[in-house]
């Protein structure tokens, strides 16, 4: 299994392109592999026969570096290859436990209250645990009423009243059936069970959901690194907000006038230029952060984020101060499509150096984005909606008008981008965004 990115730990062998006994050659597709961005055709780097598939197709999380194929010379009898020792795939789900293992999760027992064997188990709230541990009490024959089968500081003091009035307690146990430890051949002791589920269990299809209960949906490598990444950023990057209102109506003026002539371009491509205008006029913004220093980017490489089944990816537009709107637009929308296909190449998605996120045409006013790292920055761009404005005319005379704004909203690294930065960057992007004309002199 190679590492088709920087931060691929694990994929999943989606299809495989190539059949055993087939000739390959370098640079052939073998296989479809999903890493932690998209779906990558693997490539092979050698010339020979595929003698065997060790990886079916539709494995899941497996690890870098495990064997997934073996490659022989031409000429060899590619039937008779040896395989490894230790090859084999990695297993797609979780291997079962082990004999001396729970299969299931465990109760511990508290750290002062032993444990013995055919003996109940219990969950103990902290004020239940001092009470038991402080007077010498057993709870394992008393049914606890907390949720999740705790028992509680009631349930203790109840145990103590029955124990100082010299009588046994009233209370018996309500047995359910509830995984236990397996025992080793050596051993075989009582199966043990609990007064109630420690862990709710999970909804079966069909059937209708008790209360409690919960369906797992398994996270895909994607899902996986996006809540990796998110909270690195979150947890480690001082964001800082600013917003600024921008007017629209000459945009929307323009591109009326451009789909006369068959020029089909969107809001947001205009959004990506004037974003990259800015950038060449301030390129104090155009900033990674590596954890010890600020690095200033030539290029100005913007990252659009793209929806998908699988999760949020953000594709990069590569040099785009130096694209027409027009050639804008086809990069985005193109680079939009192999994103929700999944065939994202990886350098069409590692890198980048300034990040936007629209969420107006869902119909979001304004909002807050995460900052990816190493960037320093990303645009979270809102809908367009009508507002009155009032305006000077020719004599000098107050009116209202309606206008299209549009709110912008900059989510910057407090230790690169300082808040003035900000500041000026929105107050630049903003005269660009409402002057488009000048966006055809850079």
């Amino acid at each position: 299994m190679p590492a088709l990115s920087p931060t691929m730990e694990e994929g999943n062998i989606v299809k495989w392109l190539k059949k055993e006994g087939d000739t390959v050659n370098v640079g052939d597709a073998l296989c479809e592999i999903e890493t932690d961005k998209a779906v990558v055709t693997m490539e092979s780097s050698d010339d020979g026969i595929l003698a065997k598939i060790l990886v079916e197709e539709g494995s899941k999380n497996i690890r870098l570096g495990s064997l997934i194929g073996l490659l022989v010379e031409e000429g060899q009898d590619w039937k008779q290859v040896e395989i490894p020792a230790d090859a084999g795939s990695p297993p797609s789900v979780a291997p079962p436990a082990p004999a001396s293992a729970p299969a299931a999760p465990s109760v511990s027992a508290p750290p002062k209250l032993q444990h013995q064997p055919g003996k109940l188990q219990v969950r103990l709230s902290p004020a239940a645990r001092n009470i038991l541990e402080t007077h010498g009490l057993d709870p394992s024959n008393v049914t606890p009423t907390g949720p999740r089968g705790i028992f509680t500081k009631e349930d203790a003091l109840k145990l103590l009243q029955e124990k100082q009035k010299g009588k046994p307690s009233e209370l018996k146990p309500v047995v359910s059936p509830a995984p236990a430890a397996v025992p080793s051949p050596s051993q075989a002791p009582a199966v043990t069970s609990y007064p109630r589920p420690a862990i709710p269990p999970i909804s079966k299809p069909g059937q209708p959901a008790a209360l409690g209960t919960f369906t797992e949906i398994p996270a895909s490598n994607i899902r996986r690194v996006i809540a990796k990444r998110l909270t690195e950023s979150k947890t480690t990057i001082p964001h800082a907000y600013a917003a600024a209102d921008c007017a629209i109506d000459a945009v929307l003026k323009l591109r009326k006038e451009l789909a006369k002539d068959d020029i089909k371009v969107s809001v947001n491509d205009f959004i990506i230029k004037a974003t990259a205008v800015t950038l060449k006029q301030m390129p104090d913004v155009n900033v990674t952060w590596d954890g010890e220093a600020c690095r200033r980017l030539q290029s100005i490489d913007i990252s659009i984020a793209v929806a998908t089944d699988r999760g949020l990816i953000t594709p990069i537009i590569k040099d785009v101060a130096a694209k027409g709107i027009k050639e804008i637009a086809a990069s985005a929308k193109a680079l939009a499509k192999k994103a929700r296909d999944g065939k994202l190449l990886p350098e069409e998605y590692q890198g980048g150096s300034f990040s936007i996120s629209n969420l107006g045409m869902f119909g979001i006013s304004d909002f807050t984005a995460v900052i990816n790292p190493p960037q320093a920055c990303i645009l979270a761009v809102g809908r367009a909606r009508p507002a009155l404005k009032i305006v000077e005319d020719e004599e000098g005379n107050e009116k209202l008008e309606q206008h299209q704004l549009m709110t912008v909203t900059l989510s910057s690294d407090g230790r690169v981008v300082d808040d003035e930065l900000a500041s000026k960057f929105l107050e630049t992007l903003k005269a660009n965004i409402e002057n488009p004309m000048r966006l055809a002199l850079n």
